[in-house]
């Protein structure tokens, strides 16, 4: 490395401390590392460390014996505790990508141009290249909703750690449904968080109203909360696994039946001929010109045993996995006994006779078990193996 990346390293190597978290035991207080008495500590990107109030840095882990706290008392100052530590998560996070990101930019103006000078100063930390660009990606959305005017430095607060990344992954008409929470608890003066859950229920919301496969007056009857969302949601991600012509059938009875029974019973029938389609693709025994599987389909709607043909079609699909995979285990298992019996002989009488106790399983049929041996309910399975070409090896 040249002098000027020797240099970069060092920097970015005191850079990487910053936000570290150190805990005095006589205090149980924390003292946070401050980026701006780092050497050479330069960003030309946004500033997020005004996001953490130092006065609010007080980090008090009730004693698990404490006989002079409650019950509540003690499960509050836990809660609190642990709000602190998400804090510091998230925030020495994005500073984290932003020294990553500043370190692989600069290899980049001054490395060899294929950004070995950033890997190698990964490799010495112990980070992977694929936790680094994860870190570089929070970064970069962590200033993105700030620029964008979305979220304000203060309110990283509001967020916990896969909250807030979570809002970073999210689509912008949900980012600005989520700062709008924000400001809403702020306004009532809320100490409450805007959790992970909180963040996907409005994404799921969004990309359920937005979606065109919802009929137009099932969405009015979600705008006036006469359909909860949360009915429609599962609806629309299973319809999105079907084909068009499946779809506009069930759009036609939710639409007859603007109910959240017709809704539930609908998401249903979607779940099962989705389950039914995937695996029929899947079953070998199945790609006859004689079998017409959409005909199939319709009968076992109209009988109303959809259910229980996709699960059989579904346990079609696993048995002939289940075969394939058995019987390149056996040949396998085959060719491996027979090279332990070339290395092995006289001497080697106790490997012999390891060999002889497979027997049952090497053999053409197949012989196990199903229970305790010694039990009155054992049963023993065979299952014979015949090959088109019992010549044909397979890699062990």
């Amino acid at each position: 490395m040249t002098d000027s990346g020797g240099i970069i390293h060092n920097d970015a190597a005191v850079l990487w401390h910053v936000g570290m978290v150190h805990a005095l035991p006589s205090s149980n207080s924390l003292h946070l590392v401050n980026s701006s008495t780092a050497p050479h500590a330069r960003s030309s990107h946004l500033d997020w460390s005004e996001s953490l109030d130092p006065a609010a840095i007080n980090l008090k882990i009730p004693h698990s014996e404490d006989d002079q706290l409650s019950e509540v008392e003690f499960w509050q100052q836990i809660e609190t505790a642990w709000q602190v530590c998400d804090r510091f998560d998230l925030q020495t996070e994005i500073w984290r990508g932003q020294i990553l990101r500043s370190v692989r930019d600069r290899e980049k103006q001054g490395g060899d141009g294929r950004g070995t000078g950033f890997l190698n100063w990964l490799k010495d930390r112990e980070i992977s290249k694929s936790q680094a660009y994860s870190l570089i990606e929070l970064a970069n959305s962590a200033d993105t909703l700030l620029e964008a005017g979305i979220l304000e430095p203060e309110e990283v607060n509001c967020f916990s750690k896969r909250a807030f990344i979570e809002t970073a992954q999210a689509a912008p008409e949900v980012q600005r449904m989520v700062s709008d929470l924000v400001k809403e608890n702020q306004e009532e003066k809320s100490a409450q968080r805007i959790t992970r859950r909180e963040v996907r229920q409005l994404n799921d919301e969004w990309t359920t109203m937005s979606s065109d496969l919802l009929p137009s007056a099932i969405k009015e009857k979600a705008a006036n909360s006469t359909i909860p969302t949360r009915y429609l949601t599962p609806l629309v991600k299973e319809m999105e696994k079907l084909p068009e012509v499946h779809q506009t059938a069930l759009q036609a009875e939710v639409v007859a039946n603007p109910d959240v029974d017709t809704v539930k019973q609908v998401t249903a029938e979607a779940r099962y001929l989705a389950k039914y389609l995937a695996a029929a693709a899947q079953v070998q025994v199945f790609a006859q010109p004689s079998l017409n599987l959409e005909l199939a389909l319709e009968e076992a709607l109209r009988i109303g045993c959809l259910s229980s043909t996709a699960d059989m079609v579904n346990l079609a699909a696993q048995l002939e996995q289940t075969t394939m995979k058995l019987y390149t285990t056996w040949k396998r298992l085959n060719n491996l006994s027979e090279r332990v019996y070339l290395d092995s002989g006289t001497s080697t009488p106790h490997l012999r006779s390891l060999l002889a106790h497979l027997t049952p399983l090497t053999n053409q049929t197949v012989e196990v078990n199903l229970g305790d041996p010694n039990s009155n309910f054992s049963r023993l399975i065979r299952l014979q193996i015949l090959a088109d070409d019992q010549d044909d090896p397979i890699e062990t």
